[in-house]
């Protein structure tokens, strides 16, 4: 099982889901209505390390980090 965190105004609770890569996770989370409109506009971290390389595997345990677009100043 991995851990998916939506951080920021996504506002979900995480999720535990099998998943063997990033591949699999983002097409899982595409068939969740309220998460599908941010996924192009997100950032996503593995084990709190950013990635962006979809045939990145995981392993029981990994934690997967939505962090969608934020304004500072």
């Amino acid at each position: 099982m991995i851990t998916i965190e939506f951080l920021g105004p996504i506002a979900r609770e995480s999720l535990e889901i099998e998943a063997k890569n990033l591949e699999e996770v983002a097409i899982y989370l595409q068939n969740i209505e309220t998460v599908n409109g941010w996924l192009d506009k997100c950032a996503v971290a593995v084990n709190d390390v950013m990635c962006n390389d979809v045939t990145k595997v995981l392993k029981s345990g990994d934690k997967i980090s939505i962090l969608p677009p934020v304004c500072g100043g």
